[in-house]
């Protein structure tokens, strides 16, 4: 599977990044909708964003020779979260405001690590990911400390973290 570069657009990211925004859009349409369907969506989506970040780990690993580990330590735990999701249900709609905002923390912090590559991208990049990381980090400990009011608003805040995070991703499959 070539993870393909065709026109100066990297398809992988540009796919992950619309089906990110798309699902932020899903959730602001109903914020008071079934948190169980929020549970299913989030659960399929760690499990992707689990895989496609061990998958651009290889393909770093390939364009620069820099073995990082964090990627594949945080593909693990995506897909680890997003399978128990998927199996636990009724734990899982109690969890999520919990479960959201250790990834959100977790996710954001291993990429405020991984900065020095985005510098390599571009100057306008690498303060892009910088602000979408220290946002992550904001909403994560947010969501954390404030469990209750986590779950009324969690349609919001969730749409909001994918948001970002897939115009991270489209952004850098224009680079």
């Amino acid at each position: 599977m070539n993870d393909v570069k065709k026109n100066g657009v990297d398809w992988g990211s540009l796919i992950l990044g619309i089906l990110f925004v798309l699902t932020a859009l899903i959730s602001f349409q109903d914020p008071a909708g079934n948190l169980l369907a929020l549970v299913i969506v989030f659960a399929i989506f760690a499990i992707l964003k689990g895989v496609f970040e061990i998958f651009v780990r290889n393909r770093m690993k390939e364009l620069t020779g820099y073995k990082a580990y964090a990627p594949i330590v945080l593909g693990v735990i995506d897909i680890i979260i997003g399978i128990y999701l998927l199996f636990n249900l009724a734990i899982g709609v109690a969890a999520l405001p919990f479960v959201f905002a250790l990834w959100f923390i977790f996710d954001s912090i291993i990429n405020l690590f991984t900065l020095d590559l985005a510098k390599g991208v571009s100057t306008g990049y690498f303060w892009f990911r910088l602000i979408v990381d220290v946002i992550g980090v904001i909403l994560g400990v947010m969501l954390f400390f404030n469990p209750l009011s986590s779950a009324l608003t969690l349609s919001f805040l969730v749409g909001f973290y994918f948001m970002l995070y897939g115009i991270t991703h489209i952004v850098y499959a224009f680079r």
